[in-house]
């Protein structure tokens, strides 16, 4: 029987070591260099893997709120989200110290700008066909006469750039000039996450999403370059804590997202 006692006395204690890890506070050194203006500033890019507007209430929804929202309440101060139209504002932005924490893909150029967490969700970037277009596979895109709008600095167009090689990619400045593109026959082609292109497929007739893909994506966490290493720290156990706990697959599932995977933990 006091084997039994010790034994239950144990595994309690496990329980509640576990639920207290997934919940750690930070130390008020990380707090001060996570936020300095007293709120914690949230960056992402306005596109669909991160948030969307409810067109009612202006309301943003999605997984970069959720997950910025709780990495808020942990730390203690207010949320206040940032979105960015395209790639280069939201890295301008971590130069001039306008956001705390952003949420983006991982790439080498960026990480000269922000210290990134290891990845939360993996992402499937693939292509939307114009409709009347005949292009029936992946690999019958890259030809000569075809036109691929893609968002300018984004893991689509870094890819792209150095894999095309008859195709003309058509550099835009946000999603909605992407789908504009199509719309108005300037391209054949747009090159973006499956999450946003099956979204756009679905109010365009006779588009469609081609099978496969052309890159899985990391997404992680990051904090502007230069910040004290507390902040990156943290940021990245709140995102294995947030992994572990399963919050991340309950964000993308509620947010509806698509070819979108949790990333396996580091």
């Amino acid at each position: 029987m006091r084997t039994t006692r010790w034994g239950m006395t144990a595994i309690l204690a496990l329980l509640l070591f576990g639920c207290a890890g997934i919940d750690t506070a930070p130390t008020p050194e990380a707090r001060q260099a996570l936020a300095p203006t007293g709120k914690l500033r949230v960056a992402f890019l306005s596109a669909p893997i991160y948030a969307t507007k409810d067109p009612a209430t202006g309301e943003l929804k999605g997984i970069a709120v959720d997950l910025g929202r709780d990495l808020a309440r942990r730390v203690g101060v207010p949320f206040e989200p940032v979105p960015y139209p395209n790639p280069p504002a939201l890295i301008g932005g971590a130069k001039s110290g306008a956001w705390d924490v952003a949420l983006m893909g991982i790439n080498a150029e960026r990480a000269m700008a922000m210290d990134f967490s290891a990845p939360y969700m993996e992402v499937e970037q693939g292509y939307l066909v114009r409709a009347g277009v005949s292009i029936a596979t992946a690999s019958d895109v890259d030809k000569a006469g075809i036109r691929i709008g893609v968002l300018e600095k984004s893991g689509a167009d870094l890819y792209l750039s150095s894999t095309v090689k008859n195709a003309a990619l058509v550099r835009i400045k946000s999603l909605a000039e992407n789908y504009a593109l199509l719309d108005t026959g300037k391209a054949e082609v747009i090159a973006a996450t499956k999450t946003a292109l099956f979204a756009g497929a679905a109010s365009r007739p006779g588009s469609r999403v081609l099978d496969g893909r052309i890159l899985v994506e990391p997404i992680g966490m990051g904090v502007p370059k230069g910040r004290n290493a507390a902040a990156a720290v943290y940021v990245g156990k709140f995102v294995e804590e947030a992994k572990e706990a399963g919050l991340v697959k309950s964000a993308i599932e509620r947010a509806g997202l698509r070819g979108v995977v949790v990333a396996p933990l580091k």
